[in-house]
């Protein structure tokens, strides 16, 4: 079986096998093409997703830890540490030595960092937007097997 793709050539269906009906394989799906949509949505110029997660998160939490980031937003230390040295590269955040602790760090945004996650928000909103059409009524039902499939795996 064929369908037209993105670029408007016909593409060949491929058969995914029993992968079709393994969530965890639809999960990973679903998430890349949201993804894609949001790099769409936001241009070249863009802020990756888990970016924009960590940018918020930190606003909504100035002051926090390395480590509390990397666990509000699932990632290990390996992977949040280059987060966290991209954004600051980018003047979007600043780490401060803990007053308690000198060897932790917490984390603030910057006016810069607020500038853009102001924008980012604009963004996240209308790409949510379009996740709301897709889930529609479901959506309550939907963010609570989402939450329970990351707090319980």
């Amino acid at each position: 079986m064929a369908r037209t793709g993105d670029n408007g050539r016909t593409e060949r269906e491929i058969d995914l096998g029993p992968l079709d009906g393994l969530i965890g394989f639809n999960l990973c799906n679903a998430q890349e093409a949201a993804f894609r949509a949001f790099a769409r949505n936001v241009g070249a110029g863009g802020l990756k997703p888990g970016r924009f997660a960590a940018l918020k998160v930190i606003h909504c939490n100035p002051g926090l830890t390395q480590m509390d980031l990397a666990r509000a937003i699932a990632r290990d230390k390996s992977t949040v540490t280059p987060l966290i040295q991209d954004l600051q590269r980018h003047g979007l955040i600043e780490r401060k030595p803990a007053k308690e602790d000198r060897r932790r760090n917490t984390l603030r945004l910057t006016a810069a960092g607020e500038e853009t996650l102001c924008e980012l928000m604009r963004h996240a909103r209308e790409h949510d937007c379009r996740l709301d059409a897709i889930v529609g009524e479901h959506k309550a039902l939907f963010l609570d097997l989402l939450h329970r499939v990351a707090k319980e795996i």
